[in-house]
């Protein structure tokens, strides 16, 4: 019988169950994973109970009360509050989505917060993004031209200005990526969703004139093909953007260009 072992510290314990708040008539329970590398212990699952008249709408309002009344070494990341820098990306009922933005009463039953999947942790609901962030810097994330630089501004038409809705209003949070079976099993060298929706964003801006280097670049077994067309990425992205169809339209410029 073929046997394995899992990895240390990979597999999570019953933690700490927090009291319920007293006099409160209207609770719910938080299920949230807990690991702290420093302790050399295995990841824990610690249980809170929240005064629900007390609290705001959104999981992240769940979580700042937990941090603030409740338990100070609760560690997660958290900026601008509206869905609009990505940092508290985590899987929440088993959804990648961000908590400032995704509603309590949108979930049933015990809410249960984990770190993004498949990305190291640096603690509890933190993940390692350097990889991704990478991956996104390495598709020339910028503007490139190699005529004179105007005086004033590079001119966009009105119709070229509209290919880009759907494509720059991406957060970076890395959800769409972190639901991505392919990238789970290939993210060092498969690009993921995220990194290739901001390539064809710069790919299909009429105002860069780098197009034959950018689809160069990504002319690779991995880069590009590893994506399935699984849609998970547009299942998940809690901006509702589509990055598998920005991925099937570079593929399509792939063919298009030997045609």
């Amino acid at each position: 019988m073929v046997q394995f072992t899992l990895p240390k510290n990979s597999k999570i314990r019953v933690g700490k169950t927090w009291p319920r708040p007293e006099g409160a008539k209207n609770t719910r329970k938080f299920k949230i994973y807990r690991w702290d590398p420093d302790t050399g212990e295995n990841p824990r699952v610690d249980t809170y109970f929240l005064d629900m008249d007390r609290c705001g709408p959104m999981v992240l309002d769940a979580l700042l009360k937990i941090k603030n009344e409740i338990d100070p070494t609760l560690t997660f990341r958290r900026s601008c509050r509206e869905g609009i820098c990505g940092s508290c990306a985590m899987n929440i009922d088993g959804i990648n989505t961000l908590a400032c933005i995704y509603g309590l009463d949108e979930i049933k039953g015990d809410v249960r917060i984990y770190p993004l999947p498949h990305m190291p942790v640096v603690k509890d609901l933190v993940p390692d993004l350097t990889l991704f962030y990478a991956q996104h810097a390495s598709i020339m994330p910028f503007l490139q031209t190699t005529t004179n630089k105007p005086e004033k501004e590079w001119l966009q038409s009105i119709e070229d200005r509209k290919k880009l809705d759907g494509l720059y209003e991406c957060v970076m949070c890395a959800s769409c990526s972190t639901s991505c079976p392919s990238y789970w099993w290939n993210s060092d060298r498969y690009l993921g969703p995220a990194a290739l929706l901001h390539a064809y964003r710069w790919i299909i801006d009429s105002r860069d004139e780098a197009t034959a280097e950018r689809l160069d670049a990504l002319e690779d077994p991995f880069k590009l093909y590893r994506c399935h067309t699984i849609m998970n990425c547009a299942k998940t992205c809690p901006k509702g953007l589509n990055p598998a169809k920005a991925i099937a339209e570079i593929k399509r410029l792939m063919v298009s260009r030997h045609v």
